[in-house]
């Protein structure tokens, strides 16, 4: 960096290594400004001839070049770079706590009088100046650093007070400068409050045309309070925020006891560890706490805060505070695809509800464990995070225009907060001290005339003017070597007292503002004469203590001074992918072909996408944690449960994937076993011959019938699934059906004969056989399908061999016991099919 009225030498960088012999070996010599350099070089342009090389430019500029290598040219300018970002950018002062723009940013407020009971001024204004006076880095950044100056959830307490858009925890920007406006918070003018009396060193800006404060004489602990964030270069920082009150009771604790450890300060009379803006809860163990503390490093977990309440009936989740810095709408965005992706059916839906306080709705499932939904989020979302410590900051060194960065304890950090402040009580006294000492010179002055009021005012009109008046009474009252008498100074501010002060009143208020000046610089000079070694009895010390006491009166104690983050250790929640299968609905599809998928809802079977040529045989409802029953033509029951059947929109999968059917074995039935589906199916052990409320009826193409329960068909089969039937010969089951036991039977065969019986007649047998027979058929006859009817209404349409379509029902049939041969249709012709009405959209179940 160039200093002022200095000379600086040009160095022409070479390529050639620092081993070897440079190309140039000439004389450096100065140049005074970059004035000189450009007449060398347009020297050097307009010379004759073609040849254009560095020797003539060296022959134009003379002894002005030397050559260095690159490799310690580019060192050089780097180094340069590198300390102007670790010092002037990126860092804070342990001291203030802010980086240079923060600190350019608040000088600026505090010169345009915008404290925190003036008028609300447009940022475009403030940023405007200091871009103009003190830092030409351009006018997005330094805004940036002002809106989150002013953000509550950026800094645990703001330096700015903002109106209008500055963002929002959501990650939303800003709102353009030309639009906000801004003005400094309270506690910003305990940053600024000694600033007026020049307690702290200043250096010229950037164009020397000002000047500007090295650091502000900060009386809150803005670095541990606030915290900070910078990438500078080979270095970084990243300190927390933390509570005003608790760092100022470590500070007051130090100050007791300057000897006191590191692990001392970090306990619940001090610092208990940070505290967020956003809140949240702290996982560390007090030992984890102390030791990045005791190393300036280290990880802090932090997850949000969520509690359990119940809302309309459902459980939910609320989310009341996140981890600092996270974003929140990105935070619900991953929540809520990992729900819809169904990696975490415990959930039903996210819902975020937040207005100036976060508030995020998570809708659990009636059986849900709330703690394994926890673990899951805390593992796959920013719900837990972990924010690395790094006490990286700039500490005052011999030049009082430079920090050098290192990375401090908290002890340290609270130690060199102290000694800051000590000097700045100790500046603020010393130029009191100065300042009554000038002012008592004047008083004494005026007490040495009011004995003389008659001579001088004699003096005075006897005079020609203000200067023979001044000369005339510094004659007639000489100063020595004593103090005695009047010097220039006293007796112009003697002729420049105005008359009505030399009323006896008016003396006798000067005389008291004497003696109380003179008692004010006697205190003064008994502190600044005191040893500060000992911090107990020390005066200075006892101002810092009483400013830092006076700070947690007047904001730690506040609603903003309480603590926000909770520190809870905290013990991990383990869970297995078991656990997050629960019960949600479902719907099954399976078709005539035997290809079966599991979908949230199927409005519409007859609209779901099945394979060419292939039909519905049924959709059915249920609880992905209950099963389902597939029904074979082998008299063979194949269940499973309703998680494990592949979800899918397309066409699902073959049944076969699941199960081992034998060939030609197709399912003709399928039955979901949830209770709120099927009903009563539980059976009394000590009556297996009597009748579940809900049991099933099965049919063969022979025409024998029989009922069975479905208890031990509904728990997980095996892949080669459970007999439910002994099916003689070539015959096959062509259905199952569940029924109550009161229902009508209607059974149609192929040579136009229909059966109608009650189904009580039909046997029901306590495990797999052969049945009784339902109708009598002929030879050549065989059983087409039947219906279980209650009630006239429950139709059965048939296609005859010549193309005709007929309704049959119960109405139009008497009824008589099974066996029989049964009632005829029609004379002539066969029936070559049953026609099976589209299954309809399962019913909408209930919640357990």
């Amino acid at each position: 960096m160039r200093g002022a009225g200095t000379k600086q030498t040009r160095l022409i960088a070479s390529a050639t290594p620092p081993s070897w012999p440079t190309a140039v070996s000439r004389k450096p010599v100065s140049f005074t400004d970059k004035e000189e350099f450009g007449v060398a070089k347009r020297r050097s342009r307009n010379s004759k001839g073609s040849k254009k090389s560095n020797d003539s430019l060296f022959d134009a500029v003379g002894e002005n070049l030397v050559g260095v290598p690159l490799r310690q040219a580019a060192q050089e300018k780097y180094l340069n770079y590198s300390l102007s970002v670790i010092t002037s950018r990126a860092l804070p002062d342990v001291r203030d706590g802010l980086k240079p723009v923060q600190r350019r940013i608040l000088y600026t407020m505090d010169g345009q009088n915008l404290s925190a009971t003036s008028k609300h001024v447009k940022c475009a204004k403030v940023v405007g100046d200091v871009m103009g006076r003190f830092h030409p880095h351009g006018d997005s950044s330094i805004y940036e650093a002002m809106v989150r100056m002013a953000q509550s959830f950026s800094l645990r307490m703001p330096l700015v007070d903002g109106s209008g858009n500055f963002g929002s925890v959501d990650g939303d920007n800003a709102a353009a400068m030309r639009y906000t406006e801004c003005r400094m918070s309270p506690i910003a003018a305990e940053v600024l409050a000694d600033l007026a009396t020049r307690t702290v060193a200043f250096k010229p800006n950037y164009d020397g045309s000002r000047e500007e404060p090295v650091v502000l004489p900060s009386r809150m602990p803005n670095l541990l309070v606030n915290g900070s964030t910078g990438i500078a270069v080979g270095m970084a920082t990243n300190i927390p925020p933390h509570n005003l009150r608790e760092v100022c009771n470590a500070l007051l604790k130090l100050l007791r006891d300057p000897e006191v450890k590191d692990y001392q300060l970090v306990a619940n009379d001090a610092v208990q560890g940070p505290d967020f803006p956003t809140g949240g809860q702290i996982t560390n163990t007090k030992d984890e706490l102390r030791e990045i503390y005791a190393t300036g490093t280290g990880t802090v977990k932090l997850r949000g805060t969520v509690k359990l309440v119940k809302i309309d009936g459902n459980r939910v989740l609320q989310i009341d505070s996140i981890p600092f810095g996270v974003n929140k709408a990105l935070m619900v965005e991953r929540i809520a695809e990992i729900i819809y992706s169904g990696k975490l059916p415990l959930v039903t839906e996210v819902r975020d509800l937040s207005t100036e306080d976060i508030r995020v709705d998570l809708v659990l499932r009636k059986d849900a464990d709330e703690n394994k939904v926890l673990a899951y989020l805390y593992k796959h979302t920013q719900l837990q995070n972990n924010f690395n410590v790094n006490l990286t900051c700039l500490v005052p060194t011999e030049n009082p225009e430079v920090g050098a960065p290192n990375r401090l304890s908290l002890k340290e950090i609270l130690w060199h907060f102290l000694h800051f402040r000590l000097d700045v009580v100790t500046k603020r006294l010393e130029n009191e001290l100065r300042a009554l000492e000038r002012r008592i010179h004047i008083l004494n002055g005026f007490a040495l005339i009011f004995d003389a009021l008659d001579e001088i005012i004699r003096i005075i009109r006897k005079s020609d003017g203000k200067a023979d008046a001044a000369a005339k009474i510094m004659k007639r009252f000489p100063a020595d070597a004593k103090g005695g008498g009047l010097d220039e100074e006293q007796t112009d501010a003697i002729l420049e007292l105005r008359l009505y002060r030399l009323a006896r009143l008016e003396i006798n208020m000067i005389l008291d503002e004497l003696k109380n000046k003179n008692k004010r610089a006697s205190e003064i000079r008994k502190l600044l004469a005191e040893d500060t070694a000992d911090t107990n009895a020390s005066g200075r010390w006892q101002i810092v203590r009483g400013e830092i006491e006076k700070l947690i009166e007047d904001f730690g104690k506040s609603e903003a001074g309480k603590r926000r983050s909770t520190i809870d250790t905290v013990e991990e929640e383990e869970y297995t992918a078991e656990d997050f299968i629960v019960a949600e609905e479902c719907h099954i599809l399976v078709t005539t072909d035997g290809w079966v998928k599991r979908q949230k809802q199927i409005a519409d079977p007859s609209k779901s996408r099945l394979r060419q040529g292939d039909t519905v045989l049924g959709c059915v409802a249920g609880s992905t944690r209950e099963t389902i029953g597939f029904f074979s033509s082998l008299g063979v029951c194949y269940t499973a449960r309703m998680i494990d059947i592949p979800a899918s929109t397309g066409f699902g999968e073959p049944i076969q994937k699941l199960f081992k059917l034998k060939d030609g074995e197709k399912i003709v039935a399928t039955m979901s076993f949830d209770p709120r589906v099927i009903g009563d199916i539980s059976e009394d052990p000590k009556k297996p011959d009597l009748c579940p409320v809900t049991h099933a009826l099965a049919a063969t193409s022979n025409g024998f019938a029989l009922r069975f329960g479905l208890q031990s068909f509904a728990e997980p089969s095996t892949r080669s699934g459970r007999r439910y039937a002994r099916v003689a010969g070539a015959a096959k089951v062509i259905d199952v059906a569940a029924i109550h036991g009161s229902e009508t039977i209607l059974a149609v065969s192929r040579e136009c004969r229909a059966m109608v019986c009650p189904a009580e007649e039909i046997n029901y047998l306590s495990g797999p056989g052969k049945g009784v027979t339902l109708i009598r058929l002929a030879a050549d006859d065989q059983l087409l399908g039947f219906k279980a009817s209650t009630g006239d209404r429950d139709l059965m349409t048939v296609v005859t061999n010549r193309g005709a379509k007929k309704t049959i029902s119960t109405a139009k049939y008497r009824i008589t016991s099974r066996g029989g041969r049964g009632n005829e249709i029609q004379k002539n012709g066969k029936i070559d099919l049953i026609l099976s009405l589209p299954p309809g959209a399962p019913p909408i179940l209930e919640e357990e």
